[in-house]
């Protein structure tokens, strides 16, 4: 008996001392929101009480561009499209529920229904009626799905390593699993850990920094770009104070069984980008998105990851600038 209570001694230090050393409490919002936030920042407080963080930028006479984020960024992503589309379009961009400065809502509203509403939202408080609308990843989901809810606003679309139609979804999973050993590519683990329950139920409380500096890398493909300060800004956004839970709440809903897409309906003119390196969702998603919308132009960048406005951010916007000035006035 005398062992058995020595090593049980033993084994509950080691889960202290392990529980202490994974351990990681949030960080005040206001602090996150002075580090955050710049002169640009503007806030919003919508009918359901979100307080939702956009800016409103560049040339204001100009033809506007609003701009989506994808999935646990934010609107920081933009920053580079922004200091160059910005001389000549108005760019608006801003943070989703559950993710930068707009962090958890009051009714927890994270389906891509919210996130519509979201956006409508911003653009009806700046009274913009008209607008070319873009997304990355999760945000390329909400800008058509936006486009099918208010196709009379959307005059153009841009989808960069967009979140696919429904369809696209089957079709992905048989490739994935076609893959064979050695043929994968080196995806943000952090995603896959996050559809596990039992993750969920130990990671708000986990320090998420090694994770979220894997999951960087991996979605930028290992690029120049990833620095310790754009590592930093994931993590501690992360752990804004209340976007924890609001994120394994996001994550924890089931896939909506969204009625199937006639594409048919996209009328505008739609630039498609890609990163031919993306981990998240595969090149072969682009090509599917340029079959099925009938005006559209594809762009394919080599060596490039699931984030080309940050990775390669002049190349990027030099052919979405091309693509900007070929709409109709």
């Amino acid at each position: 008996m005398k062992i058995f209570r020595i090593s049980l001694l033993i084994l509950l230090t080691l889960i202290a001392a392990f529980a202490i050393y994974i351990y990681k409490g949030e960080i005040p919002a206001s602090i996150v929101d002075a580090k955050y936030a710049n002169e640009a920042s503007q806030f919003l407080v919508m009918d359901n009480g979100a307080r939702v963080h956009f800016r409103d930028q560049g040339n204001m006479s100009g033809p506007p561009v609003v701009l989506v984020h994808g999935s646990n960024a934010s609107l920081h992503t933009w920053e580079p499209w922004v200091q160059i589309l910005g001389q000549d379009y108005r760019i608006v961009t801003m943070d989703l529920p559950a993710h930068g400065l707009t962090g958890a809502t009051p009714d927890k509203d994270y389906s891509g229904e919210g996130q519509v509403k979201t956006v409508n939202a911003v653009v009806e408080h700046l009274n913009i009626n008209e607008f070319t609308l873009g997304g990355n990843s999760m945000g390329g989901g909400v800008t058509w799905q936006f486009a099918m809810a208010y196709p009379k606003k959307v005059n153009a679309m841009i989808l960069v390593d967009a979140s696919g139609f429904p369809r696209f979804w089957e079709a992905v999973s048989v490739m994935r699993a076609k893959q064979t050993a050695g043929q994968e590519k080196e995806s943000p683990l952090v995603f896959t850990l996050l559809g596990q329950s039992w993750f969920r139920a130990i990671s708000k409380y986990m320090d998420p920094y090694y994770l979220t500096k894997q999951g960087v890398e991996s979605a930028y493909n290992h690029s120049h770009v990833v620095t310790d300060e754009l590592i930093d800004r994931y993590y501690e956004l992360a752990l804004r104070e209340g976007t924890r839970e609001a994120t394994l709440s996001r994550f924890s809903g089931t896939r909506a069984d969204y009625d199937p897409v006639d594409a048919d309906i996209f009328t505008q003119p739609t630039l498609v980008m890609w990163g031919r390196e993306d981990s998240l969702i595969p090149i072969d998603v682009a090509y599917m998105f340029d079959e099925a919308i009938a005006n559209t132009t594809l762009v394919v960048y080599d060596d490039v990851g699931h984030m080309p406005m940050e990775e390669i951010p002049q190349q990027s916007a030099e052919d979405v600038l091309k693509f900007l000035k070929r709409l109709p006035n």
